[in-house]
């Protein structure tokens, strides 16, 4: 039964693949205006990634924190995730085992505490991307999240 669903999988694999991409541009499209409070993600040279997900990292002169933008973005019905990943030290099941530290791990501490991303699943249509898009938006025009629910500071 696996190996079916697996096959009927990969026919419409390139159709994953191409949503996927079209996706992650859209957001990025979407998102480009702030990079100057958002770390947005680049493929590296001459790669062409099939993106699982969209990763940001808040800047850390953003004027407000990974935990700001996650509360306003889930409290607005977009799903995020953060990334497991950054200072591996720093996590519970990781701290009692022998290592060394050979230089500052400020770079990984940063993906741990400012990091997080956002799908890019190939089921998302126009209307759910325009949705997400519209959420950054009026979190970076100054909305928050007040005692659990999403108002906007500008009025």
């Amino acid at each position: 039964m696996q190996a079916a669903v697996g096959c009927a999988q990969l026919r419409k694999l390139d159709t994953f693949i191409a949503r996927r991409r079209a996706n992650f541009d859209r957001l990025m499209d979407a998102l480009r205006p702030y990079e100057d409070r958002l770390l947005l993600p680049q493929a590296t040279p001459h790669s062409e990634p099939s993106w699982f997900g969209f990763v940001i990292t808040v800047r850390e002169r953003a004027g407000f924190t990974r935990a700001d933008l996650v509360g306003f973005l889930e409290a607005n019905r977009v799903e995020t995730r953060n990334l497991f990943a950054g200072n591996l030290l720093r996590h519970p099941a990781f701290q009692a085992i022998p290592h060394r530290i050979v230089r500052s791990l400020v770079n990984t501490d940063t993906v741990m505490n400012s990091t997080f991303f956002v799908g890019v699943y190939p089921g998302l249509d126009s209307a759910r991307l325009d949705h997400m898009a519209a959420v950054f938006d009026r979190f970076m025009s100054g909305a928050r999240v007040t005692g659990g629910v999403s108002v906007n500071a500008c009025r």
